[in-house]
């Protein structure tokens, strides 16, 4: 999908940088990918504590 974006040049230059991607739009799916991802794991880290599991361990490693 084309896109046209206004963004600061300095700010994709530095990226392109530290990421080591070779074009602009690496850069922005790298970001996005990365954005999403972080989203999904916010939502999963709200059921933290709240899950109880009944597993033995060494059971299902085979050690018991």
């Amino acid at each position: 999908m084309r896109t046209t974006l206004d963004l600061p040049e300095d700010l994709i230059a530095e990226a392109m940088k530290v990421s080591k991607k070779p074009t602009k739009t690496a850069v922005i799916i790298a970001a996005l990918e990365d954005l999403v991802r972080k989203s999904k794991i916010q939502g999963i880290k709200k059921y933290k504590g709240t899950i109880e599991l009944d597993a033995d361990l060494n059971v299902l490693r085979n050690r018991g």
